[in-house]
């Protein structure tokens, strides 16, 4: 049986010591960036453990960040062995995160749709009414010749 909460609780733990390991300098690789750890996903058996990551800088250092991650798996997972009290240490992966572009890219709809809605309504402002401005019929009022 799956037990998720248990999983996220390891979820988090390894993302803290996989952070703290990466702050104290484990990897010493040139090639690793400025790397943040998102988030960890574990599956329901506890056996795998999807790391979520971004680096600040240029397409190039997110390419020799995750070559150096990549490279020392091996290593991080063994910070990761000693960190943990469970008896089987999960197998890791380092998924670059796509949350930095994904804002972006909302940022730029929120944008446009914000251009839009000006557009609108400047030409609002303008617009003129087709018939009278109140086309509903009124009652008559009373004239003094009924």
């Amino acid at each position: 049986m799956v037990d998720h909460a248990r999983a996220r609780k390891l979820g988090e733990l390894i993302k803290v010591i996989v952070a703290e390991a990466l702050e104290r300098g484990v990897i010493k690789d040139t090639r690793l960036g400025f790397v943040t750890i998102t988030d960890v996903k574990m599956t329901g058996d506890l056996q795998s453990a999807s790391i979520f990551y971004t680096v600040y800088g240029s397409d190039e250092e997110r390419e020799e960040t995750a070559a150096a991650l990549k490279a020392n798996t091996g290593r991080i997972r063994g910070e990761v062995g000693r960190g943990l009290t469970v008896r089987l240490v999960p197998t890791i992966e380092f998924i670059l995160d796509a949350l930095p572009e994904n804002a972006k890219s909302i940022d730029d709809l929120l944008a446009k749709a914000r251009a839009q809605d000006q557009e609108v309504d400047a030409l609002a402002k303008k617009a003129k009414y087709a018939g009278d401005e109140d086309p509903y019929v009124k009652p008559r009022e009373a004239s003094d010749e009924d």
